[in-house]
């Protein structure tokens, strides 16, 4: 056979993101999104094959079988939008998750489109997007693997072959025995606390290239510690007791959270975890203790010259030696563990100015007013087509956004929005809470419809991923001829996007109710975004606050009366009434509110007749 070594790239970026990683001695990548995406430069030799094998060399975890830990098959997407194929090319058995390196042969078919050429090897006339290598997003074959995709996949090595090239699945696709290892341990932090001359299983480290120095009364008046510096370029740590786990078990996503000091006489100085991006500005020289958060995807605690201890990213220090008095490791649990999903050091975060007044909280696109301060309408291209034209009740037209059905590209569900000048500040900063305030055509042509924030990017320990809105936090539009308001929130929220730059949050999905495909989608004429920061000068504030839903409190009052109330802040609203929930109509209630303070509140006589009430607008 002739073999092209060099004719083979594995692609990232979007939602096909890999990450490095080194296990026992090995370098290879990590999905961190949901793809991975292969492109072959000699694609076009394939166009006469009815069958490509696909060898990959993969590292044996959880990522190789199906969420219940049993075989799931392995899907391959083959040709261009709009004409997709997608392969199967077969199941693992549960012995591949041996916490080894393995080979494994997946052969799919390179199925033929209607007019009979193949979808790897030939580029159809009305193929779309990234097609310089015949597949999808610049690739040529995908391995998605269903719903989840293939996250989380690590593999060193991937070829392809024609049938037979590098023997049969059932002669490649066997697996040595797993080696026995303990469960992941119920424990999610460690720490060295060097100023306080104490420790919780983790410890500095002072051998080989890794020797530090302490030192007494480092500091600004009124707060000076003890603290460690290293004498070299690198400091490192030891965990204890095999306190966070074993080599063995799965690599995890690490959280690194270091207090330093802001030494002016280092100004420019740089630090970080080992093979990580450190920042690029160095110390700013503030003269305080600040605290910082690395967060770093799949570490294995096989660690790094830390003995027979477990081990996390060193440090490494470049341009000085920077005064550190406390250090904290944390994991990130997954699956069952008992502390599965959350935030070891939730207090530490990667960017501190998220704590101070350094970004803006706060972006609006009003289309009937010609106001972009930092958000616009997103790009009309691919399977998210958007229509902006006058919409609206018929005395209150507006210039509004809408998705646009053109076959079959763009389904017609889909509104994106660009966040342009980073007014929230740059993307590498720590997930945001953000508030989305939404103004919509509640069209009565539309009965039904829903529409959503769907899918957004969020920052999963290290790994900045798909994630996707739950289903019920849908808005319904019930045909009022008006335009209402809708508020969302999402808790986790990376601005880096989904089809859309420079910035972006959550891309809209809107549902049409059966019969109604034809018709224009629902129109936004006013997107409000802001962000509820964790810290610092802003903390807790939310400036959408007025755009949450209503909540009608009630309450007995002097004299025998029923007082029902709600906040001030919620404009347009009306208290309605039912003596029986089986009743058809609800009736509005005959009282003007009075306002006492920040409530709005009507009061009403109370009666033997049993009543149901609510706030409609």
């Amino acid at each position: 056979a002739s073999w092209s070594a060099d004719s083979l790239q594995i692609l990232n970026g979007g939602d096909q993101d890999t990450a490095s990683i080194s296990i026992g001695g090995h370098s290879g990548l990590k999905v961190a999104g949901n793809f991975l995406n292969v492109a072959d430069q000699l694609f076009r030799d394939w166009a006469t094959y009815d069958t490509i094998d696909i060898l990959m060399q993969v590292y044996g975890d959880a990522a190789l079988l199906a969420t219940n830990g049993q075989p799931r098959n392995f899907l391959f997407l083959t040709g261009s939008v709009p004409d997709l194929h997608e392969a199967n090319g077969g199941s693992l058995p549960v012995e591949a998750k041996n916490k080894k390196w393995n080979w494994v042969l997946f052969r799919i078919e390179n199925a033929t489109r209607a007019d009979g050429t193949r979808y790897v090897g030939i580029v159809p006339p009305d193929a779309q997007g990234g097609i310089a290598f015949g597949g999808v997003n610049g690739g040529t074959i995908r391995a998605q693997g269903g719903l989840t995709g293939v996250q989380n996949l690590i593999a060193r090595l991937v070829a392809f072959g024609e049938r037979g090239a590098f023997g049969e699945p059932q002669q490649i696709n066997r697996f040595a025995s797993a080696e026995t290892c303990a469960s992941e341990p119920d424990t999610n932090l460690a720490f060295a606390d060097i100023s306080h001359n104490t420790n919780s299983h983790l410890v500095v480290l002072n051998d080989t290239d890794q020797t530090v120095t302490y030192q007494d009364n480092v500091g600004p008046a009124g707060d000076v510690r003890r603290a460690a510096h290293a004498n070299g370029s690198y400091m490192n740590f030891g965990i204890t007791d095999h306190y966070l786990g074993l080599p063995c078990n799965d690599p995890r996503n690490i959280k690194l959270c270091v207090e330093f000091y802001d030494d002016p006489a280092l100004t420019g100085a740089v630090f970080g975890p080992e093979a990580y991006a450190t920042d690029e500005t160095g110390l700013e020289g503030t003269g305080k203790w600040l605290r910082r958060a690395f967060n770093v995807p799949a570490v294995n605690l096989k660690g790094v010259s830390t003995g027979s201890l477990e081990g996390g990213p060193r440090l490494i220090f470049q341009n000085g030696q920077v005064l550190i008095s406390r250090v904290e490791l944390g994991i990130y649990r997954t699956g069952t563990n008992a502390l599965a999903g959350l935030d070891p050091i939730p207090d530490c975060f990667e960017d501190p100015n998220i704590c101070t007044d350094a970004y803006g909280n706060y972006a609006e696109l009003d289309l009937a007013q010609g106001i972009m301060n930092g958000l616009d309408a997103g790009n009309s291209a691919g399977d998210q087509l958007m229509v902006v034209e006058n919409a609206g009740p018929a005395n209150d037209r507006r210039q509004a956004v809408r998705p646009d059905r053109v076959l079959p590209a763009s389904p017609g569900i889909y509104l994106n929005f660009a966040i342009n000048n980073e007014p929230f500040g740059p993307s590498t900063q720590d997930n945001a809470r953000l508030a989305i305030c939404v103004t919509y055509y509640d069209d009565p042509a539309l009965v039904g419809a829903t529409l959503r924030p769907e899918v957004y990017r969020s920052d999963r320990g290290g790994s900045v991923t798909l994630a996707f809105t739950p289903a019920n936090i849908v808005a319904r539009l019930t045909g009022s001829d008006r335009w209402l308001d809708a508020y969302f929130e999402i808790p986790d929220m990376n601005f880096s996007g989904v089809n859309q730059g420079p910035q972006a949050a959550a891309r809209f999905v809107i549902i049409k109710p059966a019969g109604s495909q034809n018709l224009p989608g629902v129109y936004f004429t006013r997107v409000r975004y802001a962000v509820i920061r964790p810290c610092g000068p802003m903390a807790g504030v939310n400036l959408l606050e007025g755009c949450k839903p209503a909540t009608l409190r009630g309450g007995l009052s002097l004299g025998n009366n029923l007082s029902l109330s709600w906040t001030t802040n919620a404009l347009g609203y009306a208290v309605q009434m039912k003596t029986d929930l089986a009743q058809a109509q609800w009736t509005s209630v005959a009282v003007t509110p009075s306002t006492q303070g920040d409530q709005y509140v009507v009061t009403l006589p109370l009666t033997n007749t049993q009543a149901f009430f609510r706030l409609s607008r």
